[in-house]
């Protein structure tokens, strides 16, 4: 077997002490033969012939299977004769292997492969008027299902469940939804639901000013999002309650992001799993850099931007945008000769009685996360004045500090958890949450309950949901 030769060429760069890789260049390999067997070519090549006369019998079998994964449904006659159309015409120009690529490839850019496809039902079928709704077959069903937890394709075992109609038995559906969370595919909800609900896909584009933090760099950056990623996911696979994510008494930590944020005793390139004690600032997701960092702007911290996201993404009370033509918020922070501190400054914007009605509710959240400067850092003062991190909710609770606004958002664990299950209902439809979804909200909240909203009974909830599997009748 050639192995590829590689090539590489290292630009020694020092960004906080640190050095990078500035590319690498491989090359190869050169005069290749026949690939080796991979796990990919095993699932393409469910059989091969041995002789010319095989050949397409063969090829139809390659096709079947493969079709009715990509398009997530029973294969038709039509289906294979089009994609065997295409295995001739590569098989005139190249071999076997050539042939199926051809027609791999004509598989690949067909519409029901590239497009989630659900048909509303003829409309001689009773109930079927517009704006009625309707259940979904359980081959519809399969595919949502699949592109929720895994973000690609039903498997042969969820197709063929669907196919014999027994998907959506309760014990069924169940045991499927737990097999899928415990695949190692469901990392796709980390990567993309994650991602988007709490900023991880921001971090790439962050460039905190480096004359006011020098010390960040990319393997700060990398730490951050891989801190973040990996508490999330622990989550999820440990099956563990959703508001854990505010409290969790751990997170993942290397030696780089340790020393970042001033814990001791922690080594090394590997992230680990860290005790925090139950006083400890960092718990839950309030605490971490990653958060922290994308809520801040490139030379200093944002109350405002930290407050929004708590309403927003915690409280599930967002504030209205703001009215147009209202003044920023001067950079320099001085006043007549005096250095403000940014409470002050913000006290100066609130005058404004148009601009008071949103900060008043934004401004006191994002001040108890003074405390943690604008790449996470901790720190007591902010330009020599010691930092007043009190405020108080909506509901009249006060608070000082990352600590006490954690508990006091504990304490009323169902706003926390209906949050999370309004984002998480957005992205397993593909749609904004409407104000007819609030029962199914509520309900899904309300049974997830006794076992302490633990994150499969959200789950298990969203996937039996009206919303979830029931579609309405589009308007001529």
């Amino acid at each position: 077997m050639l192995r590829p030769r590689m090539s590489l060429y290292q630009y020694t760069t020092y960004k906080g002490g640190d050095p990078s890789v500035g590319s690498i260049v491989i090359g190869g390999p050169y005069n290749a033969g026949k690939a080796d067997e991979t796990p990919s070519r095993k699932k393409i090549f469910v059989c091969y012939p041995q002789s010319a006369p095989e050949e397409e019998s063969c090829a139809q079998k390659i096709f079947a299977n493969m079709a009715r994964l990509a398009y997530r449904r029973p294969v038709t006659s039509g289906d294979v004769e089009t994609l065997l159309s295409f295995y001739r015409k590569g098989r005139e120009d190249g071999d076997f292997e050539a042939g199926i690529e051809m027609a791999l490839r004509r598989m690949l850019v067909d519409s029901e492969f590239l497009i989630r496809i659900e048909r509303d039902p003829a409309p001689a079928s009773a109930g079927t008027r517009p704006g009625s709704s309707y259940r979904i077959s359980d081959l519809e069903l399969a595919s949502r299902l699949s592109f929720f937890l895994w973000s690609s394709i039903p498997d042969a075992e969820l197709l063929d469940l669907a196919e014999r109609g027994r998907l959506r038995e309760p014990a069924v559906l169940e045991q499927q939804i737990r097999r899928m969370m415990a695949d190692e595919r469901s990392a796709a909800l980390v990567d993309n639901f994650a991602g988007q609900w709490l900023y991880l896909r921001n971090i790439a584009t962050i460039q905190p000013d480096p004359s006011a933090f020098r010390d960040f760099d990319d393997n700060l950056r990398a730490a951050f999002q891989r801190e973040t990623a990996l508490f999330f996911e622990s989550i999820v696979r440990e099956d563990r309650s959703v508001v854990d994510l505010l409290n969790a008494n751990y997170t993942f930590l290397n030696e780089r992001l340790a020393r970042h944020y001033g814990i001791p005793n922690v080594y090394g390139s590997r992230f680990r799993r860290v005790s925090l004690s139950a006083e400890d600032e960092r718990r839950g997701l309030l605490g971490q850099g990653s958060l922290l960092t994308v809520t801040s702007y490139a030379n200093r911290t944002s109350p405002v931007l930290r407050g929004k996201w708590i309403l927003e993404n915690i409280l599930g009370a967002p504030p209205p945008p703001p009215p147009p033509d209202v003044p920023s918020l001067p950079e320099n922070g001085r006043n007549g000769g005096k250095t403000l501190s940014m409470r002050e400054r913000m006290e100066q914007h609130r005058a404004n009685p148009v601009c008071a009605s949103c900060h008043s509710r934004m401004d006191p959240l994002g001040f108890a996360l003074e405390n943690f400067n604008a790449v996470g850092e901790w720190r007591t003062a902010d330009g020599g004045a010691l930092l007043d991190t009190s405020g108080v909710l909506p509901d009249g609770t006060r608070f000082r500090g990352p600590g006490e606004l954690r508990k006091a958002l504990v304490a009323h664990p169902e706003q926390f958890v209906t949050t999370v299950t309004e984002k998480l209902l957005t992205y397993a439809l593909g749609r904004g949450v409407e104000y007819y979804d609030q029962p199914a909200i509520r309900k899904i909240v309300r049974d997830a309950a006794p076992g302490n909203y633990r994150w499969s009974s959200i789950v298990i909830g969203i996937v039996n949901s009206t919303p979830f599997q029931m579609r309405r009748v589009e308007e001529p």
